[in-house]
Parts: C-alpha cells; structure tokens; sequence
C-alpha cells in the first residue's frame, strides 16, 4: 500500500475513533445512572418480599397481579384526572400567557423573566406559600371574610382543588416558554394574509396560529402531564392523608411500607403509563400536522 493510501485510510479512522470517544462518557453515564437503575427496578419488582423490608431470592408475579386491585385503580384513576386537568388548566392559562409575551415588543425579555422567576424559588417553599394563602385562617379565607362574601372560612387546603392548583402553579411555566417559542416562530405574514382574504380573528386562530402551534402544545402538554403524573409533593401537602396520588403510594411503599417489589411494579407501571402518553401526543401532533 502506498503512502497516500495509508493516509487516507487513517483519515478515515479518526474520525469514527474521535466519535466513538467523544460517544464514550455519555453512554458510561447512561449505563450507570439510566439503564443499571432501570434494571434493577424491574428484577426487584419480580422478586418475593423480605420478612423485615427489601427482597428475597425467588421469582413471583403478585406485585403486578397488586396492581388490579381496586383500591390501586382508583389511585391510578385519581391520578390521571388530577394530570389531565392541570395540563388543561395550564393550556387554558399559558396559552394566552405566551402569546401576550409573543406579541410584546417592548417589555419582552420582562415577561419571560417573570415566567421563569419562580423557578428561583424551591418548589418546597412555593408550596408551603399556597398552604399558607389557603389554610382556614389564610389570605384567601380572611379576605373573603373581611369583605363579607362568606360567614365562616371556606375549606380549600387538604381537597383535590388544592392539589390541582398545586400542579398548575408548580408546572405553569413549563406550558408556556414551549408554546412561545412556537408563537415566535409563526410568520406575521401569514396572519396577515388570512385577514386580506376575509378572516376573522377567531378564523385566524383556528386556520393559521393553532395549526402552526400544535409542535409547542404537544411539548408543553407532555413536559406538565408527565411530573403531574409522578407528583408526590403537592398531594402530600396540600391533599393531605385523603388524597393519595401514585407519587405518594410510590414513596410509601419504599419508606414506610417497606415493600420495595410492589412499589417497583408501581414504578414501572407509571413508567408504561407516561410512555403510552408520550407515544399518544406524538401521533395526535403528527396526524394534526398532516395536511388533508
């Protein structure tokens, strides 16, 4: 083989060589915080329960055959209504949110800034502040009472409203910044266009911005109904012992239950129930997309 040849020949290894080393310490950290975990969540929730917590060598199905009872559906059940109703309580608020700061000119960067301001802020400490606007003797309670709308205080702490307004304030922001980045992208043109050819503004939106939006909807709807899903801090403190969430029988089953096979099988079945929803948007988002 000629020099230029072995030249050539070793241009072309490095390169795939550099990429395989590049490739290197993202996959390590993949195997060891991903897939390693991931895998011995599923082999616990195939093994017996220990006498005093933790597992037993042996195989057994009954954590999974658990999941069909129907104290657990109705947790599952409760759960899922409490993520699709704060992912459309955050649709209905970012919506109008992000398109408010979309048309800003001046004061843009402010409203962005305000969005993600609470993220300064630890979740925790947000949600004792709405324990303390909503508890009897709270701001809410004490306001309607001093204006003499209600006689006596109102129960809104430790109720499935609570824990709602929990997801939606905790997850608001994660609505809106995708739904405004679809928004910046729309071409003004365009509505300009549809409002030459005789469309309203109701029209406009339906035709021309919904369509163009539907990429920034589909990944808002997922970035707030995939943590509502596995939230266990809002329901703890603001449902109170009443309202159990899939989040919190996870954590219970790993700290006070002790029953780590179960609560892996929880775990994996929340796993299965995210991914079907991922799965679920893309295909509607796709088919919305797919011109008739």
């Amino acid at each position: 083989m000629s020099v230029r040849a072995r030249l050539l020949a070793a241009g072309r290894r490095r390169p795939r060589a550099t990429g395989l080393a590049l490739l290197a310490p993202g996959t390590l950290w993949l195997l060891l915080f991903a897939l390693l975990p991931f895998a011995l969540v599923v082999v616990a929730s195939l093994l017996p329960r220990g006498t005093y917590g933790g597992v037993e060598p042996g195989f057994t199905l009954e954590h999974y055959r658990r999941l069909l009872d129907p104290l657990y559906l109705q947790v599952f059940a409760r759960t899922l209504l409490w993520a699709a109703l704060a992912t459309l309580l955050c649709l209905l608020l970012g919506y109008p949110t992000a398109w408010c700061i979309a048309r800003a000119r001046r004061h843009r960067a402010l409203l962005l800034f305000l969005v993600v301001l609470p993220f300064w802020t630890s979740l925790l400490v947000r949600t004792f502040a709405l324990i303390f606007l909503l508890r009897d003797t709270g701001l809410v309670n004490t306001l309607l009472l001093r204006i003499g709308l209600i006689d006596q205080p109102l129960t809104l702490l430790y109720t499935p409203g609570a824990v709602v307004l929990g997801l939606v304030y905790g997850l608001l922001p994660f609505m809106v910044l995708p739904i405004y980045a679809s928004l910046e992208q729309l071409d003004p043109v365009l509505l300009d266009a549809a409002s030459t050819l005789g469309a309203r503004p109701l029209a406009r939106f339906v035709t021309v911005v919904l369509p163009l939006t539907l990429p920034g909807v589909a990944a808002g709807g997922l970035l707030v109904f995939i943590p509502a899903l596995g939230a266990f801090l809002a329901p703890d403190l603001l449902g109170g012992a009443r309202e159990l969430a899939l989040g919190n029988l996870i954590q219970n089953q790993f700290t006070t239950a002790r029953n780590w096979p179960f609560g892996a099988a929880l775990s994996l079945a929340l796993m299965l129930g995210v991914l079907l929803a991922v799965r679920r948007t893309l295909r509607l988002r796709d088919r919305a997309g797919t011109p008739a």
